[in-house]
C-alpha cells in the first residue's frame, strides 16, 4: 500500500525526534510492503523566519492532501516575546483548524519497568492506562473576543470561552465509543460549579450517556480531578474535557509515566469517506526543549509511539501499529533507556541510538 505523509518538523528538537519517528516508518515500510512518501514543509518559528508566518499556504496545502500529518515541535526562546502578533504556537493552532481536528487523544500507559522512574510512589501507578481526550477547536484559545487594551485605570486583557452544542456533542460521543472499546468507564470533566460551558457540557454529557448503558458515566470537576491523576490515576479509562482542561490534565497525566518525552498525541477529525480512513495529525507532547537541542538527549518514543497511533487511525495498519508499540515496550524491558528516563548507574542512548533500536526491532522481531 501507498500512503502520503506531510512532515512538519518545526523547532527545537524536533527535526531530531521527527527523523527518529520517519526512521521507524520507513522499517514498518520495508517489513510489510508499503510506501510510505514523506514530503516536508516548515511550521512554527523556522516557517517565521523563512516566510514571515508560523503557517505558510504550501503548509496547508501539503496537510490537506496526505494521508496523516507528523508533527514535531514549535517555539523557543527567538520567537518568546508576548508582544509579538505573530508566535510560533498559531502553526499548530491554525493547522488543527484548517484540518478539522476537533479531538485530541493522549494515550497514557505507565511501563511497569520504568514505575520507579516516575516521580509517583510505584504502587500508585498499578494498572494505569487511560486516554485522556481533549476538545481541539474551540473554548479559550479560539473564541472571540480575545485582546488586550489600556484604559485610564490600567491594562486589562480578555479570552473568550465559547462553546456550541454540536462542539460538545460531536467530541463526548467521540469519548463514549472510545469507552465502550476499551474498559466501560468515562469520566467528563468540567467546572459546572462556577462555569456555563461547563453546566451545558455536564447536560449534553448526560443525554448522551443514556444512549451507551453499557458505559459507566460520571462527572467530575476538574479541580477534583486533578488531584485524583495524583493520588488515584489508575481509576481512569477515558477522560473527556474541553480544550483547556484537557491541555493542563493531559501534561499532567504525563508525568505518569516518567517523562513527557515517552508521551504521544493523535489530533483526529472527521472521517475522509473518500479514502476511508480519519484525518490526522500526531506529534509528541513534548516541547521544543531548546536547553537539549543538538545534544542527542531528546527522548524519540513519544514521536515513535505518534507515528503507531497514525498507522492506527488514518492508516488503519493496526497490525502495523501494534509491532511498533511492542518495539518500544521491549526495547523498554531490554533497559533501553535516553536521558530522561535512566535511573542511576543506567546506561543511555542517544536520540539516534534509541531510534535505531526501535527500527531495528520492528524489523525483525
Amino acid at each position: 500500500m501507498e500512503f502520503d505523509i506531510a512532515v512538519l518538523p518545526g523547532d527545537g528538537i524536533g527535526p531530531e525526534v521527527i527523523t527518529q519517528g520517519v526512521k521507524v516508518l520507513e522499517a514498518v515500510g520495508a517489513r510489510f510492503g508499503h510506501c510510505f512518501r514523506t514530503s516536508y514543509a516548515y511550521v512554527g518559528g523556522v516557517a517565521i523566519d523563512k516566510y514571515g508566518t508560523p503557517l505558510p499556504e504550501n503548509t496547508v496545502a501539503l496537510a490537506k492532501k496526505s494521508s496523516a500529518v507528523l508533527f514535531g515541535a514549535v517555539g523557543g526562546p527567538k520567537w518568546d516575546d508576548a508582544r509579538t502578533p505573530v508566535r510560533p504556537e498559531q502553526g499548530i493552532l491554525g493547522l488543527r483548524k484548517s484540518l478539522g481536528l476537533f479531538a485530541n487523544l493522549r494515550p497514557v500507559k505507565v511501563y511497569q519497568c520504568l514505575a520507579n522512574a516516575s516521580p509517583l510512589k510505584p504502587q500508585l501507578l498499578n494498572g494505569v492506562d487511560m486516554v485522556v481526550v481533549r476538545e481541539l477547536t474551540g473554548g479559550l484559545y479560539y473564541a472571540k473576543p480575545k485582546r488586550q487594551w489600556k484604559t485610564v485605570q490600567g491594562r486589562r486583557g480578555v479570552d473568550t470561552m465559547r462553546y456550541t452544542e454540536r462542539e460538545v456533542t460531536q467530541i463526548l460521543r467521540m469519548g463514549f465509543e472510545m469507552a465502550r472499546r476499551r474498559r466501560g468507564k468515562l469520566t467528563s470533566v468540567d467546572k459546572a460549579n462556577v462555569l456555563e460551558t461547563s453546566r451545558l457540557w455536564r447536560e449534553i454529557a448526560t443525554e448522551i450517556g443514556r444512549e451507551y448503558p453499557d458505559v459507566l458515566l460520571e462527572h467530575m470537576l476538574v479541580d477534583s480531578c486533578a488531584m485524583q491523576l495524583i493520588v488515584a490515576p489508575g481509576r481512569f479509562d477515558v477522560i473527556v474535557t474541553e480544550n483547556t482542561f484537557g491541555d493542563i490534565l493531559s501534561d499532567e497525566a504525563g508525568v505518569l509515566s516518567a517523562s513527557l518525552g515517552m508521551m504521544p498525541s493523535a489530533s483526529l477529525g472527521a472521517s475522509l469517506r473518500r479514502r476511508g480512513n480519519t484525518r490526522g495529525l500526531y506529534e509528541p507532547i513534548h516541547g521544543t526543549a531548546p536547553d537539549i537541542v543538538g545534544q542527542g538527549k531528546a527522548n524519540p518514543l513519544g514521536t515513535i509511539l505518534s507515528v503507531a497511533l497514525m498507522l492506527r487511525y488514518s492508516l488503519e495498519l493496526p497490525e502495523e501499529s501494534l509491532v511498533v508499540e511492542r518495539s518500544v515496550e521491549k526495547a523498554l524491558v531490554d533497559g533501553c533507556r535516553t536521558a530522561d528516563i535512566a535511573s542511576a548507574g543506567e546506561s543511555v542512548l542517544t536520540t539516534t541510538e534509541m531510534g535505531d533500536t526501535i527500527a531495528k526491532l520492528v524489523l525483525h522481531t
